[in-house]
């Protein structure tokens, strides 16, 4: 397949890009500057947008585009980019798409867990209602504007959790445990949804040619707690775990980034990827930290 992707460029869009290629499949890339080769093609999201011509003979497109969450504070300035970059980048795609004579067949476009909010005591599924936080409403927005796709097209949105690599939502965390002031964040029984980087890609790939649509968890198959991911990380780097940070340390220094990253619980279930077939590589936090520290 001739595949489109943004975001090609970052932590999961190389990962992806990677195993998109050893599958066989053409990946063209967008990129926000002039196109230096064929492979990539120039767009606009947050201007011009995306010339439909770009997509001829393009069979599927992968959204990945967004600012990052792990970039904090979160500013009333910031706040608005995580939304606005999102939805201006998938809007971008679907009003190219919409006007193509023959869109892409296949539209996976990036979502994440975050519109479950905080949900103690639940296992959360995708019929599970959103949540009322910051975090849910951009997802819902995000989610909105992918489902502007032509009818034509199959469109899923793949919820990712935390993502366990040295690149992503944990690198803060790795110098201050290499230093060996790990412990508990909060209470650190608040379960947080995870996925190594590799088995995100991983479900991408499997999601191309599945005929599942809408929304679609990417998670582990095996719950962990905040805590079983940081002693994941302390125990592979022979460090100790023991220096709590209380919750009104965390929120204080952090605001609504702490609350919805670090203290949400979220128990994702992934059970409708894995009735589609897909098999997990990291089936553990412990796998996916090992994977995440051993990767060069």
């Amino acid at each position: 397949m001739r595949v489109l992707v943004s975001g090609a460029s970052g932590m999961i869009g190389t990962e992806l890009s990677r195993q998109l290629e050893a599958a066989g499949h053409t990946v063209l890339s967008l990129v926000r500057r002039e196109a230096r080769s064929a492979a990539e093609i120039a767009w606009d999201p947050a201007g011009t947008g995306l010339d439909p011509a770009a997509l001829e003979g393009v069979d599927a497109v992968i959204n990945l585009s967004g600012a990052s969450l792990g970039r904090l504070p979160w500013t009333r300035r910031y706040r608005r980019e995580i939304l606005d970059s999102r939805v201006r980048a998938t809007r971008s795609l679907t009003d190219a798409m919409r006007r193509c004579a023959v869109p892409p067949a296949v539209l996976l476009s990036g979502s994440a867990i975050g519109i479950y909010g905080n949900r103690p005591g639940e296992i959360l599924t995708e019929k599970s209602a959103p949540g009322d936080d910051f975090l849910a409403r951009v997802v819902v927005a995000w989610e909105g504007e992918a489902h502007r796709a032509p009818e034509a097209t199959r469109v899923v949105t793949f919820r990712t959790s935390l993502v366990l690599a040295k690149g992503g939502a944990l690198r803060p965390l790795l110098p201050i445990v290499r230093l060996g002031l790990g412990g508990p964040l909060g209470r650190g029984t608040q379960h947080w949804s995870w996925i190594s980087l590799r088995d995100e890609a991983a479900a991408i790939v499997h999601l191309l040619t599945s005929t599942l649509s809408g929304p679609v968890n990417l998670a582990g198959p095996l719950p962990a707690t905040a805590n079983d991911v940081i002693k994941a990380v302390t125990t592979a780097l022979r460090r100790p775990f023991f220096i709590p940070v209380p919750e009104f340390v965390l929120t204080l220094a952090l605001q609504d980034a702490a609350r919805q990253l670090l203290l949400a619980d979220q128990m994702v279930s992934s059970a409708r990827l894995q009735a589609d077939g897909f098999v997990f590589t990291h089936r553990t936090a412990s796998e996916a930290v090992d994977a995440m520290l051993a990767r060069p």
